[in-house]
C-alpha cells in the first residue's frame, strides 16, 4: 500500500463536520453526520491566489475564458475525495481542492468553477466532446486512456482494494474471490482488473460507488472494489458495518484529464501542480481532506511530463 493512501483509514465523521465539509442526507450511502466536536480546530484548505491575464495557446482554455467559467468533471459520491451535498450542491474533498487550485492558476476563482458530475464510463466522452474542460475525479492514468485523452499529473497515487462487511472473514484479498459477487463501476480500471478470469469473481457493474456500497450493505454483493482511498472513506462512515481488507493489488496514479493533444494546457497544469506542491498548498489541501485521519501527508508522486 502507498503510505499516503493509509491517510483515509481512520477518517472520522465528526472531523469532516468540523472542517465544514459537505453532508448528504443521513442514512444514505456517502452521508456524513457529526457526533461531537473535536477539542482542536480541524485544518482548512488554503486560499488559492487567482492569476490574472492568463495567456496560454490552448483551445480548451480559450473556450473556458470566452464562456467566463471553467467546467470541471468530478465525482459526487466519494467521501473526502469528490463529494456533493445533496441539499446544497456544495462540493468538498481532495479532488475538489486540486480542481480549485488549478483553476486559480488558470485565472478562475472558485465562483467561476462549475463542477459537473460525470460517471466513470463517460469520462473520455465528456472530455472529447468538450462537455468538461478538465476531469478531476480519481482518474487513473493508463496507456489505454492516453490514446483518447491527455493527462496532467499524477497528483496522487492509490491502490485497488476490497470493501466487505465487517464480519466477513472469507474474503482476505483478490485471490479469495472465487464464486463471490463483486461490485465495481462501469468503465473503471478496477472493473477491468477484477473481471480477469484468474479471480473467478461474478462481477456486478454499476454507475456509482454509492450504488455498489448500498448493494453491499443490503447483502446483494459480497464486496466492492475500487481504489483504497475511496473505499476507506465509506468504511469510515460505517465502521460497525464495513471494513477494507487492506491488501492493495495495484498502483493507481490519479491524473487530470483534458482534451487529447492540448499540450499547452497540459504543460500549464503540470507547472501549476508543481508550484502548489512546492508552496505547501497541496499539503494543506490534503490535511483538510484526506489528512483528517491524522496520518500526515507524504511527498506526492513525481509529475510525469510527455
Amino acid at each position: 500500500m502507498n503510505f499516503r493512501n493509509a491517510a483515509v483509514v481512520g477518517l472520522a465523521v465528526l472531523a469532516l463536520s468540523a472542517a465544514s465539509s459537505a453532508c448528504a442526507k443521513p442514512g444514505a450511502p456517502g452521508s456524513q453526520s457529526a457526533s461531537g466536536a473535536g477539542s482542536s480546530p480541524a485544518p482548512k484548505a488554503p486560499p488559492y491566489t487567482v492569476r490574472s491575464g492568463v495567456k496560454i495557446d490552448s483551445p480548451t482554455l480559450k473556450r473556458a475564458q470566452a464562456r467566463g467559467k471553467l467546467v470541471v468533471g468530478a465525482k459526487a459520491d466519494q467521501p473526502f475525495l469528490g463529494f456533493e451535498d445533496a441539499s446544497t450542491g456544495a462540493r468538498s474533498g481532495f479532488d475538489i481542492e486540486i480542481a480549485r487550485m488549478l483553476a486559480a492558476d488558470l485565472g478562475f476563482p472558485a465562483d467561476k468553477v462549475e463542477f459537473k458530475t460525470v460517471d466513470s464510463a463517460n469520462r473520455e466522452t465528456a472530455i472529447s466532446k468538450g462537455d468538461v474542460d478538465l476531469y478531476i475525479g480519481t482518474y487513473t492514468i493508463n496507456d489505454k486512456r492516453k490514446k483518447l485523452v491527455s493527462f496532467a499529473g499524477p497528483y496522487y497515487r492509490a491502490g485497488q482494494d476490497l470493501l466487505v462487511a465487517w464480519d466477513n472473514t472469507s474474503i482476505t484479498g483478490p485471490q479469495s474471490l472465487k464464486g463471490k459477487k463483486v461490485c465495481s463501476i462501469s468503465g473503471s480500471t478496477a472493473l477491468e482488473r477484477i473481471s480477469d478470469k484468474k479471480y473467478g469473481a461474478t462481477v456486478v457493474a454499476l454507475g456509482k460507488y454509492s450504488d455498489c456500497v448500498k448493494q453491499l450493505t443490503d447483502g446483494q454483493v459480497d464486496a466492492v472494489t475500487t481504489d483504497d482511498a475511496v473505499l476507506k472513506g465509506y468504511a469510515a462512515q460505517m465502521p460497525a458495518r464495513l471494513k477494507v481488507v487492506g491488501k492493495p493489488f495495484s498502483s493507481e496514479p490519479y491524473g487530470v484529464g483534458l482534451a487529447k493533444g492540448d499540450k499547452a494546457l497540459r504543460d500549464a497544469l503540470d507547472d501549476a501542480l508543481t508550484a502548489h506542491q512546492d508552496n505547501g498548498d497541496w499539503k494543506k489541501a490534503y490535511d483538510a481532506t484526506l489528512g483528517l485521519s491524522g496520518t500526515p501527508a507524504q511527498a506526492p508522486p513525481a509529475i510525469v511530463r510527455y
